[in-house]
């Protein structure tokens, strides 16, 4: 817990706040090497963060001291719940607040308090949201049936919906989990690569495996998929069946024809979810192909159970670079995914 040791209350003129901590052995980790975690708030959100011992001074405009003092709060809320903190978490947390000054509606979000982000647990580990993007993405998929998670890469919608899938396998909601990909890789097409089906369709997929072995021991995952509890296929293998008691993730679908995708949100069985993520600006189908996603986009906007979650550059969790690249290439093209049907966050 903090104490408010002193405060200015204005909140038109500047302002100063000093915060105390109670568990020395936290405060180091709050801190972060170097003071890397306050010198990171520091820079976000316009303030000087001047630590001595477990107290932390702030100065700086009154709005932007009160949004350090509840990511510093959050993040040692974090540390008692006896997670770790690294600046990708500084980095989210200051996200959410400052959200929270400019979107009090968010249903997510209580107005000037503590931020509470979504998580993701299983056994092996657990995600906690780093931007509001994530967070409405996380409780929507907990929420409703179907899903729709669009934007550029990085963001970690397929990672997001892989490991959601592992946590309903793991408490028994589901009875597997269905993972899928059209094998439309910048032209190349099945047929010209060697190997088996399996050994075909491996490396398309080879994205969710990554996210499962993240999420699930190696061994059970292997269990998993021996047993089909885990099943992992090309959108080819969907048509004709009916997918009960499962969770089904469809990734890359940018590259979906539309008859493929109507033939995939159409296997929706009893007791299952789905959900479906891409980035529209990435299509990969032969010239003149009108993509799937884009066009359920814009023919599902409306209708009832279903959500779309839009994320941005600004909601890239890899290196800070890959944001800065993707908005070049938006700004070469004048393409933007907020362009690409209407999105709801």
């Amino acid at each position: 817990m903090t104490r408010n040791l002193r405060s200015q209350p204005d909140q038109s003129a500047a302002a100063h706040l000093e915060l105390a901590f109670e568990d020395n052995r936290l405060v180091s980790q709050l801190y972060g090497e170097f003071d890397q975690n306050l010198a990171l708030i520091e820079q976000r959100l316009g303030v000087q963060a001047n630590s001595r011992g477990n107290h932390v001074m702030l100065r700086g405009g009154a709005n932007a001291v009160d949004q350090a003092r509840r990511a510093l709060e959050s993040l040692y809320d974090m540390l008692e719940e006896g997670k770790a903190v690294g600046p990708a978490d500084v980095d989210g947390v200051i996200r959410m607040v400052q959200s929270e000054d400019s979107q009090l509606s968010l249903p997510t979000l209580e107005k000037r308090g503590k931020v509470r982000m979504a998580q993701i647990a299983t056994r092996k580990a657990t995600i906690v949201a780093r931007n509001p993007a994530q967070d409405g993405y996380i409780r929507a998929m907990d929420r409703f049936e179907m899903v729709f998670g669009v934007g550029p890469a990085g963001t970690g919608k397929t990672y997001l919906a892989v490991a959601h899938a592992a946590t309903l396998l793991e408490r028994g909601e589901i009875n597997r989990i269905i993972l899928s990909r059209p094998a439309v890789e910048a032209g190349e097409r099945l047929g010209f690569l060697p190997g088996d089906m399996k050994e075909k369709v491996d490396p398309y997929l080879r994205p969710l495996y990554d996210a499962l072995y993240d999420m699930m021991q190696p061994e059970v995952v292997e269990r998993c998929i021996a047993s089909g509890a885990i099943e992992v296929a090309p959108l080819a293998f969907m048509r004709g069946r009916t997918l009960a008691n499962s969770a089904v993730i469809l990734d890359e679908a940018q590259n979906t024809t539309s008859m493929q995708m109507k033939m995939f949100l159409t296997r929706l069985g009893e007791n299952s979810k789905m959900i479906i993520t891409g980035d529209p600006t990435q299509v990969d189908l032969p010239r003149g192909e009108k993509s799937g996603l884009v066009e359920a986009l814009h023919l599902l906007s409306d209708v009832e159970g279903i959500h779309t979650t839009r994320f941005t550059d600004k909601d890239v969790v890899r290196h800070a670079l890959v944001a800065r690249i993707v908005r070049a290439y938006e700004g070469a093209t004048g393409k933007s995914p907020a362009s690409e049907g209407k999105l709801e966050v």
